[in-house]
């Protein structure tokens, strides 16, 4: 008789959150669109409340959507913070009407805003800037603005990162003029060492805006590669690579675990470290991304009575 079935190990309890994975953790944020959030029957057995919930205006996207979405959130309880994509808002009546919108349906007062994905303008904006500039934003708490960690060529088609760079520090400025809570929500990215440089390298230049830093949460490999490619993901893109390489790794989907780890370990040890805050991407689906980061610690209130969610 075998005796393998005797000698089997009975399966290690589940680990208890890493304490400095939890600390980074803490009032972490996460993206959604309309589409995504029409799936979830019950966004309080996901996310903590208060948790901040960025909803993307995709171009295309009625603007009927984006206010019943930031509703629905802010009813639920969230801090919402729609974006207003500069490349495809028309005009100064149509950010107005947007605004008025947002404020009178959803009491919306963070907005992160952003040039967009479009190449060219809809209308009279074509930056982030302009949309400051406009004053539109006067009244709100708190107001986003893109980073990138590994460079843009729509900005810096030569691959440097002085036109990036220029304008985060008129940023910078404008942050010193405005009552609003001003940082710098970035693009995902796969590796911390890339990360850490970025942003030490914008302390050093002067620009201290809190960095909630992008990542992506759990995915299918082959997903993960094909929406980083889209995003125009730079060096750190090798990591998804290397594992694409590996037949045994081929099939198994991506966590952010080692970037996050890493990132972790590293404010532990600097706690000025400029990053305060993770930005989740959830590319593997809303739900996914937050069971992630509850079995890591990253809902320091966890959602009351957890019901399951079928989307």
């Amino acid at each position: 008789m075998s005796l393998m079935p005797f000698l089997r190990k009975k399966p290690a309890p589940s680990a208890a959150p890493d304490s400095q994975v939890e600390a980074f953790l803490k009032d972490y944020s996460i993206e959604v669109m309309p589409r995504t959030a029409e799936k979830i029957v019950d966004f309080q057995s996901l996310l903590p409340a208060g948790t901040r919930v960025y909803i993307a205006h995709i171009d295309g996207t009625p603007i009927d959507d984006m206010v019943a979405t930031a509703k629905r959130l802010a009813n639920d309880g969230y801090n919402v913070m729609p974006h207003f994509p500069a490349r495809i808002i028309k005009d100064r009546a149509t950010l107005t009407d947007w605004i008025a919108r947002y404020r009178g349906e959803a009491g919306v007062d963070q907005a992160l805003l952003l040039a967009g994905g479009v190449t060219l303008p809809h209308g009279d904006f074509e930056n982030s800037m302009q949309l400051l500039e406009s004053g539109a934003f006067a009244d709100f708490k708190r107001l986003h603005v893109a980073g990138h960690p590994e460079g843009n060529r729509d900005i810096d088609p030569d691959g440097s990162d002085a036109n990036v760079t220029d304008a985060l520090r008129w940023k910078q400025r404008f942050s010193d003029t405005t009552d609003a809570q001003m940082a710098l929500a970035t693009q995902f990215c796969f590796e911390a060492d890339p990360i850490i440089a970025w942003a030490d390298a914008l302390k050093d230049a002067g620009i201290t805006l809190p960095i909630h830093i992008g990542i992506a949460g759990p995915a299918k490999l082959q997903t993960m590669i094909k929406f980083a490619m889209a995003c125009g993901v730079g060096p750190s893109l090798r990591v998804l690579q290397r594992r694409a390489m590996d037949v045994t790794k081929l099939l198994l989907p991506y966590n952010p675990d080692e970037v996050i780890t890493a990132l972790a370990a590293h404010k532990a040890a600097n706690p000025d470290f400029n990053v305060t805050n993770v930005h989740f991407f959830p590319l593997g689906g809303i739900k996914t991304n937050a069971q992630w980061a509850m079995d890591n610690g990253g809902a320091s209130a966890r959602p009351a009575n957890p019901q399951k969610d079928p989307a």
